[in-house]
């Protein structure tokens, strides 16, 4: 009997466990897929679509003022952007770090590290929910590191 409880016991601590990776592999994908590929690495607006909620809003702070700019507004600047601008070869594509991911049932936050070249340009912070069994991400906020601010 107390082997079959011993036996219970870790099938229910590793499965906990298993279960939470599996929601943080998820988010993680949906990150890199929607946010790092689709927005900073312009492979693609249904990339954008697929990950991001339509209501979702982008709070950025400038001279002590908060300004919101929406997920609508911010593929147009990537449509802009991409029919201006080659492809990336794979040693110029941003990259991301995920120091940060955690869930509390159906929401989660995701701190985002991102990488040019090595260089640290950005941390951002991501709010997602989850909507008929997909994530999607519905707010950031971020910090510009200092010196990669532009004028």
């Amino acid at each position: 009997m107390k082997k079959i409880f011993i036996a219970l016991l870790l099938f229910c601590l590793f499965g906990i466990n298993y279960a939470q990776n599996t929601e943080e592999d998820a988010v993680r994908e949906l990150i890199q897929s929607a946010y790092v590929e689709g927005i900073h690495n312009k492979a693609g607006i249904d990339k954008i679509k697929q990950g991001f909620h339509p209501g979702f809003e982008m709070i950025g702070k400038h001279n002590e003022l908060l300004s919101k700019f929406p997920i609508y507004s911010w593929i147009q600047t990537v449509k802009a952007s991409m029919e201006n601008q080659q492809k990336q070869p794979d040693d110029e594509k941003i990259t991301a770090e995920y120091p940060i991911i955690d869930i509390t049932g159906d929401a989660a936050f995701a701190k985002v590290d991102i990488y040019h070249k090595e260089k640290h340009l950005f941390t951002d912070y991501l709010l997602l929910y989850k909507f008929d069994n997909e994530w999607k991400i519905v707010s950031k906020t971020f910090y510009r590191i200092p010196e990669y601010q532009s004028s």
